[in-house]
């Protein structure tokens, strides 16, 4: 099947949009998984705690959860080109500190402002972009384009980390984000249309104040999992448990006032915005809780060190970069649920020989897993992401895009919370490398029991590829009421 010929084309000016915001982007994905490797080289140069090192993370997590509810009335507020500028400032002025951060306690304050300006980005990126599309239009090949630092950044990321530590100091991981940040300050003033605010928009204090705690809530819960005692512990499971009720509250509120809510949680009724969060939650437990085992994998039962574990996963960004193209046109044409359905199954069957893998099994063959394995991760995201869009007004984008980003990153959270404790309950306190390759055999099989769910969940995004609707594009009146 093909996208009728009067289904409205892909404006250059969203390209150009989406191309601008990508490198501001990926300063923000890089750093978060650029950072995740260099805890033990932070706690000892620092002369810190592991567990107090471990902050620098959890900070920055605990910032993005904060921020992301408020994006949609900030960008009604102040307009949404402005507003990118601003987070992207934000985190750039927070990089430079973090580099010339004096102590533990300095370098953590400095990342929770980072988070700020992360979380503000990272839902405007898709918002952007989206918004410069008619009603009516696929957008597969734009989410391919969008989409790209999101699917780098966890693979990526350890590698660049891995390269910085071996050869400079911890303080150059901060660095590396000023050119992104100035190059992409540069493209966004030149490229990126403005947009009028919406006015004199109200912020719904009462919703922020249930959202950002509830997120906040889950998050840390889940970023403590990893301690001895798991979900037992009870500075888990109680901040998670309050998380999920503030949530829950958020979500009743909400839908009774969807006109004034924060984040227009009404937007779950339609299909493909509730289908795409699903197994936009799935495939962050997948994904992300997969990036947890693969480079403990090399490092415990092969012994490499982080430079080499980083390069071992260079194939797997090979081959995400080498499938999106493929992908996104193949979203536009066949539609989201076959070609995220083949994504997850790739997925999926190049995880288990992970799972059933030991020290002596051949580096070269595990690489070349992981090329295949890029390339149904690649191929997942972007039908994945586009399909939540599909049908939306002007107005409804930047919740769209609020929804679908808390998904991936509480599903995320959880993944990576959940595959720790399994891990950690498979191996125990064994030195065995045949125990720790019993371990991680375990822990890849829930791996793949997540890709399986997802493929099952895949079954409820759209089968068709977006129509022209048969309403006319919104005009720029229309678009500077947009509220959210």
């Amino acid at each position: 099947m093909s996208v009728s010929s009067s289904a409205p084309a892909i404006p250059r000016s969203a390209v150009v949009t989406a191309l601008a915001l990508v490198v501001g982007g990926l300063a923000v994905i890089f750093d978060s998984t650029i950072v995740s490797i260099a805890l033990k080289t932070l706690a000892v140069d620092l002369d810190v705690s592991v567990a107090t090192i471990q902050w620098v993370s959890t900070a920055y997590l605990l910032a993005l959860g904060v921020t992301i509810p408020v994006v949609g009335w900030a960008q009604a507020r102040i307009g949404g080109k402005r507003l990118w500028m601003i987070a992207l400032t934000i985190f750039l002025a927070a990089s430079i500190a973090c580099s010339l951060a004096w102590s533990a306690p300095s370098l953590i304050a400095f990342r929770i402002v980072q988070g700020v300006g992360g979380g503000l980005m990272m839902p405007l990126m898709a918002t952007l972009a989206i918004q410069q599309v008619p009603k009516g239009a696929s957008f597969g090949r734009l989410m391919a384009l969008v989409s790209l630092p999101a699917a780098l950044g966890p693979i990526l990321g350890p590698t660049i980390g891995g390269v910085i530590l071996n050869w400079l100091d911890w303080h150059w991981l901060f660095w590396v984000n000023v050119p992104f940040c100035l190059v992409g300050l540069l493209l966004a003033w030149k490229l990126v249309p403005k947009d009028e605010p919406a006015g004199r928009v109200r912020l719904d204090l009462v919703g922020l104040l249930l959202a950002s705690p509830g997120v906040v809530g889950i998050l840390y819960g889940m970023s403590r999992v990893g301690e001895p005692g798991g979900f037992a512990r009870l500075d888990v499971w109680l901040p998670a448990l309050v998380g999920i009720i503030l949530l829950a509250l958020f979500a009743w509120r909400s839908s009774r006032r969807p006109a004034t809510a924060l984040i227009d949680v009404g937007l779950l009724r339609l299909r493909p915005v509730a289908s795409s969060s699903a197994v936009l939650f799935l495939s962050g437990a997948a994904l992300y809780g997969s990036m947890l085992l693969l480079p403990l994998f090399f490092q415990l039962l092969h012994g490499v060190d982080v430079l080499t574990a980083g390069l071992l996963m260079i194939p797997q960004g090979v081959g995400a970069l080498l499938s999106r193209t493929l992908a996104g046109k193949l979203t536009d044409t066949i539609g989201a649920r076959a070609v995220a359905i083949a994504g997850f199954v790739i997925m999926g069957l190049a995880t288990v020989p992970f799972a059933v893998a030991d020290a002596t099994t051949n580096l070269w063959w595990l690489m070349a897993v992981l090329l295949v394995r890029g390339l149904g991760t690649g191929a997942v995201m972007i039908p994945v992401m586009a399909v939540a869009y599909v049908g939306l007004e002007h107005e409804q984008v930047p919740h769209a895009s609020l929804i679908t980003r808390l998904a991936q990153q509480l599903g995320g959270a959880f993944g990576t919370a959940l595959l720790a404790v399994i891990l950690q309950w498979a191996v125990g306190s064994t030195t065995s490398l045949g125990a720790l390759a019993d371990g991680f055999d375990v822990a890849f099989w829930w791996a793949v029991g997540f890709t399986v769910v997802a493929i099952v969940v895949c079954f409820a995004l759209p089968a068709r590829p977006a129509q022209p609707s048969a309403r006319p594009e919104m005009t720029s009146t229309s678009k500077s009421t947009a509220v959210a």
